[in-house]
C-alpha cells in the first residue's frame, strides 16, 4: 500500500502493521560496525556471557530503525517529504538476535505547515513489539507529509 497523504490522516488513527522482520546476527554486526558501534555488549558473544542478559543485545539504534521502517508501507511511503525530528524514544526491554518484531502506530497530531503550502505536519507514536508481544521499543516522530495533489 502507498503511503497516505497529509489529510487522510486522522488523530487517533491506529495502524497495526503487517510487515514483521526476523532480527538476525547479521543486521546486528553490520549495523553496529558500519556506525562504528564497537560497544562489546553487541559484538563480544564472550563478554556477554557475564552481563544480566548472556547475549549479545541488538544495536538499540537498528532497533529505533526497524520500529520506523516497519510503519513506512502503512504511512509514509512516498507520501513524506522527510522527518523532522524523533522525540520520548525509549527501549523499555532489549531486543536479541533471533527476536521477530511487529510494530504499531498511533496519530498523535496534525497541523497545517507554515511555511509550505503542499504539506503539513503529523506526529506518529510508533510501538515495536517481539514475538512474545512485549513492547521492545517505542517514539514519538514528527513527518512532513505531502498533501494530496491538487486535480
Amino acid at each position: 500500500m502507498a503511503g497516505l497523504y497529509f489529510e487522510q490522516f486522522e488523530v487517533g488513527q491506529r495502524f497495526e502493521h503487517l510487515v514483521r522482520r526476523t532480527v538476525t546476527e547479521t543486521d546486528n554486526l553490520l549495523f553496529s560496525t558500519l556506525t562504528m558501534n564497537p560497544a562489546a555488549i553487541h559484538l563480544d558473544a564472550e563478554y556477554c556471557k557475564g552481563t544480566p542478559f548472556g547475549v549479545p543485545l541488538v544495536n538499540s539504534v537498528f532497533t529505533l530503525g526497524l520500529l520506523v521502517g516497519l510503519s513506512v508501507y502503512d504511512t509514509t511511503y512516498g507520501t513524506t517529504l522527510g522527518n523532522l525530528g524523533w522525540e520520548e524514544v525509549r527501549f523499555p526491554r532489549p531486543v536479541l538476535i533471533g527476536d521477530t518484531l511487529h510494530a504499531a502506530t498511533l496519530v498523535v497530531s496534525k497541523r497545517e505547515s507554515q511555511s509550505r503550502k503542499d504539506s503539513g505536519i503529523v506526529v506518529f507514536e510508533h510501538r515495536a513489539f517481539n514475538q512474545r508481544d512485549e513492547e521492545v521499543a517505542s517514539c514519538r516522530r514528527a513527518a512532513l507529509m505531502l498533501k494530496r495533489p491538487a486535480a
